[in-house]
């Protein structure tokens, strides 16, 4: 298993990394949630850019993201751009995507970068992460159904052959019998074919427990909401690092 070292932060090593959203509008609400979420001790701090009023104008883009890297450094930094059409806040065309992504891995100022594993032009985007030496996550998410166990598994495989560091899924369950397999995915995916750490979530009230418990069956990080979640189920950040500590010393 290939762990992800981001200076003292060791992914898929110990305990599973948590991961703290900022959902901001602007710079000064950013600020705001970097000073309440740092409290927490996260693992990770990501960036929900899709959130941002200004998406479309690059140069807005680059002086927020600098300004979020000087207040919440040496905390590691994911850009990510959640699309609509999973569950992000703006619409955007392929072709601006691609170009978001590639401005931004260039900046040196992010050390992930959350790409989608059915973005149209995702081998250019992991291309351009790679060259700039950039961690990337490349996610998948499913709000209308969990997947069965075969197509999830498929996903995250799909995921390792495209490059990605670490890849990650989210579905939603219907039932406790989907948070079943999704658990029972990840521990396959973890057992048989992963050779890099994966995140895996079941979201929503029914698959809380998937964000708890799901280092038993190999996930190595989940997602914890500070001011603001960024999905349906995240637990609050510092109950979820007490959660996970009693799991992980018992």
């Amino acid at each position: 298993m290939k762990i992800v070292f981001i200076r003292d932060i060791h992914i898929g090593e110990g305990m599973p990394k948590i991961i703290v959203p900022l959902m901001g509008r602007n710079s000064d609400e950013l600020l705001l949630e970097i000073k309440t979420i740092k409290q927490a001790s996260p693992d990770i701090v990501e960036w929900r850019a899709d959130m941002l009023e200004e998406i479309e104008d690059i140069e807005t883009v680059k002086n927020t993201l600098s300004t979020i890297r000087k207040a919440s450094y040496p905390i590691p930094l994911l850009f990510t751009f959640r699309s609509h059409r999973e569950g992000g806040n703006k619409k955007i065309t392929d072709s601006f995507y691609k170009h978001l992504l590639e401005e931004v891995v260039q900046t040196n100022e992010i050390d992930l970068i959350d790409v989608e594993l059915f973005s149209l032009n995702v081998h250019e985007i992991v291309e351009s992460a790679i060259a700039n030496d950039v961690f990337i996550i490349m996610s998948n998410h499913d709000f209308d159904k969990t997947p069965a166990k075969e197509e999830i598994i498929w996903r995250l495989r799909r995921m390792q052959e495209l490059g990605a560091h670490i890849p990650k899924i989210a579905v939603m369950p219907k039932s406790p019998a989907d948070v079943l397999t999704l658990l029972d995915a990840t521990y396959t995916m973890n057992s048989l074919y992963a050779d890099r750490p994966i995140i895996t979530m079941s979201m929503a009230s029914t698959g809380v427990i998937s964000r708890v418990a799901g280092q038993v069956f190999g996930s190595a990080a989940t997602f914890g909401s500070g001011m603001e979640a960024s999905a349906p189920g995240q637990i609050p950040a510092s109950e979820l690092r007490r959660m996970l500590e009693i799991l992980h010393t018992n």
